[in-house]
């Protein structure tokens, strides 16, 4: 079977990413600590060797000074040696190099008294050195020369201990920088096993952590497939991660709400089919009987005419909110904007309520804070109007009141609807804007097309106007809207 590579996805790229990495960090090391070691080690040994020679400075002439100096040479493996200017001669002080070598006296012969030894394989550089701090114009002098013993590199350092016109003393100080060489090899040795079980370490970590990132993606794009598919409901699972597990509470919500539109979309079906259905039985079957039975009876004829209009009239409302509805969520219907009161909007839309009113028996309470002059499509804000005042009428329960209360807030005007009904239970306030939901509890005294409430959204969002419900059971439901006001000049 032939293995194949996607060399674009993502489990790919994350393990590509961090082996790379693991080699660049890799490279870094072996290219800081072979290449810049030499460097970086003479370096220290200069500042380390500074610091001895300034505590030397400072504690020239105090008790103990050759005892610790001893001390120092053994801890860091150096050669020290002090010398004084004697008239043209340069007299050995303090040598670390452990032996002696008597003094003669004016005639030339050897006495008893015995004084420091200066380290024979070191006589030409402290010579050359003495000549470079004196022709100098610093306080010190360094140079890098070769161990003639071991044929290793020496960092030698010369600098003034006290520099009086009668006198000289001078500090010399040899460090081996031999180790060096010797660390690289360490180094590099250590590198090729370190390169080995890091790279094998980034393979395998590398392969984990890709497989733990794109196992709930994968997951998650073949539960996406089968929502592409029509499969609502679909859960989505999340991972480890909070982006991932947030992707797929996201997707498992889209999920459930498409779910819920496609039953609303056959709920839609099954009603609009319904309330098609029963208008057109019923004029089918009043034709007929005006045909079989009452077409000689005019009291009769009339009767069943005057179902005919009914029904058809019922059909005709129904498919006029359907044509509005539909221009409205397609964006093809235009506003005619203007500026208008909506107090005479609402005073003008109660008066052709007055009738129905009187024969039902039912009452209107409007009242009104100021004119409440806006900017809008008329036409359409009294449809909106009249949805509300219709559906409050239908739902008003037991109550026969109608509120209806317009005030103004700064550049904002208020309207809103109020009935004293069953209410609408909380669960179900967020739904009442979908066509054809029906709250649970609400009774209807009256038909409708139960498009109502959809057609006020669309129209109150093509006016960017705030809108909402709020709602009580047994103590009734309002609903509101907030639309900017006419300013002068406008």
């Amino acid at each position: 079977m032939r293995l194949s590579v996607d060399f674009k996805s993502l489990t790919f790229r994350l393990w590509l990413y961090f082996v790379l990495f693991a080699a660049a960090l890799i490279l870094l090391l072996l290219f800081l600590q072979v290449i810049f070691l030499n460097t970086y080690y003479e370096d220290m040994k200069i500042r380390e060797t500074q610091r001895i020679a300034a505590s030397i400075v400072d504690g020239y002439g105090q008790d103990g000074l050759f005892d610790e100096l001893a001390r120092t040479t053994r801890r860091n493996d150096m050669y020290i040696q002090i010398e004084a200017s004697f008239e043209d001669t340069y007299r050995v002080l303090y040598s670390s190099y452990n032996y002696t070598e008597p003094v003669n006296n004016a005639a030339g012969e050897a006495t008893d008294e015995t004084r420091p030894a200066p380290f024979p394989i070191y006589r030409k550089e402290i010579q050359a050195m003495r000549q470079q701090l004196l022709n100098g114009i610093g306080s010190y002098t360094t140079a890098t020369i070769t161990n003639p013993l071991r044929d290793t590199n020496m960092m030698a350092y010369c600098a003034y201990l006290t520099r009086n016109e009668g006198q000289l003393v001078l500090l010399y100080i040899f460090s081996p920088l031999y180790p060096v060489e010797s660390t690289i090899e360490i180094l590099m040795d250590q590198l090729k096993y370190i390169t080995v079980i890091s790279l094998l370490l980034a393979f395998l970590l590398s392969f984990g952590i890709s497989r733990m990132v794109t196992k709930p993606l994968t997951n998650i794009t073949n539960s996406a497939a089968e929502l592409a598919e029509g499969k609502y409901g679909v859960t989505f699972e999340g991972g480890h991660y909070s982006e991932i597990s947030k992707l797929a509470d996201t997707l498992t919500y889209t999920s459930a709400e498409l779910a819920k539109i496609d039953n609303m979309q056959k709920d839609l079906i099954a009603n609009v089919s319904h309330d098609l259905r029963t208008p057109l039985t019923m004029v089918k079957s009043y034709a007929e009987m005006i045909r079989d039975l009452s077409g000689g009876d005019p009291v009769k004829r009339g009767d069943h005419l005057q179902v005919i209009i009914d029904e058809a009239d019922r059909l005709s409302l129904l498919v006029n909110d359907l044509l509005e509805l539909s221009k409205l969520q397609a964006g093809r219907q235009e506003l005619s904007i203007s500026s208008f009161s909506l107090r005479q909007t609402i005073e003008n839309l109660l008066n052709s309520y007055s009738l129905l009113a009187e024969q039902e028996s039912f009452s209107f309470r409007f009242e009104a804070d100021g004119d409440g002059q806006i900017i809008g499509d008329e036409g359409k804000i009294k449809q909106v109007l009249s949805n509300l005042i219709n559906n409050a009428v239908k739902f008003r329960g037991d109550s026969n009141l109608i509120e209806i209360t317009l005030t103004q807030r700064g550049n904002v005007v208020r309207c809103a609807v109020r009935d004293h009904g069953v209410g609408i239970p909380k669960k179900d306030l967020k739904h009442i804007w979908q066509r054809y939901f029906k709250a649970g509890g609400r009774r209807s005294s009256a038909e409708g097309t139960g498009l109502g409430l959809s057609i006020v959204k669309e129209i109150l969002t093509l006016h960017n106007a705030h809108f909402g419900v709020d709602s009580e059971i047994g103590h009734g439901s309002t609903f509101w809207f907030e639309i900017g006001a006419y300013k002068s000049g406008e």
